[in-house]
């Protein structure tokens, strides 16, 4: 009898403890809190998308075709000469204009070889990013970073030139550091830096 009970025994206890086991790995392994909206990086390249949208849009459908019909010319000086802005300053000029919105996203262009030199890197994170989408330039390079106390995602894509007119702009330029870009040419890096939540 003794013997039989400790047996069952046994059996229930084992039973018992494998259900019971079973259901608290499963509550465990369920998130309290699941994250709610999208991650940082699919929000980062849906605003890529945006951008690469609009600029290849400006310089294709404006830029180049005003100067094939002779109407009007994009130069460096836009703002002077009455002209269009270049299809870079372009990107940067809409850059300010989305920074000084209150949701705290920002991008701009950067460059191991700027013209401008406002337009190098600034951080660490920027210098790797520049080197890394050269090697892989078809992904972004990302990271949680801080600026201040704020945490930030970033995410680097490769700017390339849209066609060999982009390119022969930088290569002509007296204050270009580098002189042979061609068309589908890494040529820099768009920076968008979105705040994360505190």
């Amino acid at each position: 009898m003794n013997m039989r009970a400790f047996w069952l025994g046994l059996v229930v206890g084992t039973v018992f403890t494998c259900l019971l086991g079973q259901w608290v790995f499963s509550a465990a392994s369920k998130e309290i809190d699941p994250p709610k909206g999208i991650s940082p990086k699919i929000a980062a390249d849906y605003i890529h998308s945006v951008i690469q949208a609009d600029r290849t849009f400006y310089t294709s459908e404006i830029v180049e075709r005003m100067q094939a019909g002779g109407i009007v010319y994009a130069s460096e000086h836009w703002k002077e000469d009455g002209e269009l802005p270049l299809p870079a300053q372009f990107v940067l000029e809409t850059g300010r204009l989305v920074a000084k919105q209150q949701n705290g996203i920002r991008y701009r262009l950067i460059s191991s070889w700027p013209i401008n030199k406002k337009n190098a890197p600034t951080t660490e994170f920027e210098r790797i990013a520049l080197a890394k989408i050269l090697v892989n330039t078809d992904h972004p390079y990302t990271g949680v970073t801080t600026e201040g106390k704020t945490r930030v995602f970033q995410a680097v894509y490769a700017d390339k030139a849209l066609s060999q007119m982009c390119a022969d702009c930088h290569n002509v330029h007296p204050k270009s550091p580098k002189r042979d870009f061609k068309a589908g040419d890494v040529m820099g890096g768009i920076l968008l830096t979105i705040p994360l939540p505190q």
